[in-house]
């Protein structure tokens, strides 16, 4: 098995948080500096723009170009720039309005700059694109899901795919004899058995908030169903109705019952990440971006073998489906309708064909590619089944909130852990500024 590469913690962070405010594309006239040949021009590299951050894609494109690729490289080199992602939203809007987009790029940091950027004839459709080549299988059906949830249409690619749920020491669970929980009774059940035995049920970084917030979301989505937040953002209904306020009441009751560390407030991500990894912690709600991190015997002192995954529970008379499982595609890349053509289709294919399983053996990340390779990491390999086998997903709590309302939501999360403001304080906090956007 090909050696794995730790992600770093900091592009962790990235793929949790969501989104950015998107600025208008400008209007702008002139040669840019990296930017594709203009529409109709024969290109002569196949360009792609990445944030300077994500060095996993850059490496297996690279990797792809010297082996399943190569065919494509020789009639068409790859040809990587980079930009701080801070920078990402700012260089695409630039190209963007002088038609000068490369072949590839970063989608930029928020959705609403991708569905700008389609709007203005600047993206693929991927869907068409993919048919033209016979390659509509090549994207999951569960990634294709997120994606049009997110974005509005398959207008990016999946090349990284995470799902989350709730990681749970195996050792802890056998020790107390506690199985999986498959609702959200026996969930409060098992956390109630770890903590008379003198263990954190709950490691969760309460600096970051969002740890805490996807615990109401999965409760939402469990209890009300997959449309429960989009019918918020179409103002159909608000968070501050009854039926959404007991989502936010059932979190707030674990942190009532003494479920997670003193001082949770102030944990940041490494130390709850830590927590779980050292088996002080029973249970750790995170996203597959995490199985590096698994998988490395220094970063995971208890071991790969401890470690189980399970679905956020179901609700009991609840419309959700515990097979939806919220899911992010991290920092996604797309293609220039302008710049495809000839050279730019046959990379297009050749990642259909061969990127899935790419990632999965020599990065041991998960994408939303189909894939057949067998990886020697069973836990990444039962994520990767999980994936395969989901028709659907749903998203989490802040992924359709504006700017403020997010801040809203992450900052005051650990209070109501606390107590410090009760369920419906939080949620009319939300609601709030969610009402002035």
């Amino acid at each position: 098995m090909t050696p794995i590469r730790r992600t770093p913690r900091r592009t962790m962070l990235l793929l949790a948080t969501g989104t950015v405010a998107a600025l208008g594309v400008a209007a702008c006239s002139g040669p840019a500096d990296g930017g594709s040949a203009s529409a109709g021009a024969e290109a002569e590299e196949f360009k792609f723009l990445v944030n300077t951050e994500n060095t996993t894609i850059p490496d297996l494109l690279t990797s792809l170009s010297e082996g399943a690729c190569s065919e494509q490289e020789a009639a068409l080199p790859l040809s990587v720039e980079t930009v701080p992602q801070t920078q990402l939203d700012q260089r695409l809007q630039l190209l963007a309005g002088q038609d000068a987009l490369p072949a590839m790029y970063a989608a930029g940091n928020s959705p609403a700059l991708t569905k700008e950027l389609a709007e203005n004839g600047q993206v693929l459709d991927f869907e068409q694109a993919l048919a033209d080549l016979g390659k509509e299988d090549a994207v999951l059906p569960a990634a294709r899901s997120t994606i049009e949830a997110l974005y509005g249409g398959f207008n990016v690619l999946p090349f990284q795919y995470n799902i989350e749920g709730i990681w749970y020491n195996e050792t802890l669970f056998a020790d107390n004899g506690i199985e999986p929980p498959a609702t959200w009774d026996e969930l409060v059940a098992a956390a109630q058995t770890l903590k008379d035995a003198g263990v954190v049920p709950f490691a969760a970084s309460g600096e970051q908030g969002w740890p805490i917030t996807r615990l109401i979301s999965g409760y939402l989505f469990r209890d009300l169903g997959p449309d429960a937040l989009q019918k918020v953002a179409d103002g159909e209904a608000e968070l501050t109705d009854p039926e959404y306020v007991a989502a936010a009441q059932a979190v707030a009751d674990l942190g009532a019952a003494g479920f997670f560390s003193e001082g949770v407030g102030s944990i940041d991500y490494d130390t709850a990440f830590n927590q779980f990894t050292s088996g002080d912690a029973g249970m750790f709600y995170m996203g597959s971006w995490a199985l590096s991190t698994f998988a490395d015997p220094e970063a995971n002192p208890i071991g790969a073998d401890a470690v189980g995954f399970m679905p956020f529970p179901a609700v009991e008379g609840g419309a959700g489906d515990v097979d939806a499982y919220p899911s992010n595609v991290g920092l996604p890349m797309t293609f220039s309708a302008k710049a495809y053509g000839a050279g730019v289709d046959d990379w297009l294919g050749c990642l259909a064909d061969s990127y899935g399983d790419a990632s999965l053996t020599e990065a041991n990340t998960i994408s939303g590619f189909a894939s057949t390779a067998q990886i020697e990491d069973p836990l990444a390999q039962q994520v990767q089944d999980t994936i395969a086998a989901s028709d659907s997903s749903v998203l989490w709590f802040e992924a359709l909130f504006g700017t403020q309302a997010t801040t809203t939501s992450q900052t005051n999360a650990a209070q109501l852990l606390t107590g410090a403001i009760s369920a419906e304080e939080f949620m009319s906090l939300v609601q709030a500024d969610l009402d002035a956007e």
